[in-house]
């Protein structure tokens, strides 16, 4: 099986099986993108702006509140414009409404990841697809844009 037919059907079984309830995504997109217009200026300034399904609430909860060190950045906010996107993140972060969806498998709920690019289900579904060569163009796991052109959109297809 060719490496591409592989991603792409760990993707379609992770999907298949409730990653992100349709209730909570887009029509026809593997994850809600940004909305909130805040939010996504904010981060979309440095990065491109992560779902917020990606992540469980104490995750982004970890992640801004301390974004003078945001991965070695100092990605500092005001108060007001902090605490705006802290709610909107946890809101609609993965775990919400109860749901335990596939990108946490995996992960303890005493654990509190920070990284999208090291969930055990994103490890596995690159495992084999994304080459030394391709990790190089990207310059790195979290540059989705890089391979998935629609990723800003919710859109992980090659």
């Amino acid at each position: 099986m060719k490496k591409t037919t592989l991603l792409n059907a760990c993707l379609a079984g992770v999907l298949a099986i409730g990653t992100i309830p349709a209730v909570h995504a887009e029509e026809g997109a593997q994850f809600p993108r940004v909305t909130d217009k805040v939010t996504k200026e904010e981060c979309s300034a440095c990065h491109m702006a992560y779902s917020a399904a990606m992540l469980p609430k104490r995750s982004w909860r970890a992640i801004v509140s301390d974004l003078s060190n945001h991965f070695g950045e100092d990605a500092s906010l005001d108060a007001a414009t902090t605490k705006h996107i802290r709610k909107w993140l946890e809101a609609n972060a993965a775990d919400t409404g109860g749901r335990a969806p596939v990108m946490l498998r995996g992960v303890s709920s005493s654990e509190t990841p920070l990284r999208i690019s090291k969930l055990p289900v994103m490890v596995r579904v690159h495992k084999y697809e994304v080459s030394k060569r391709m990790r190089d163009r990207a310059g790195s796991m979290s540059n989705c844009n890089a391979c998935h052109r629609g990723a800003e959109s919710g859109f992980f297809e090659d």
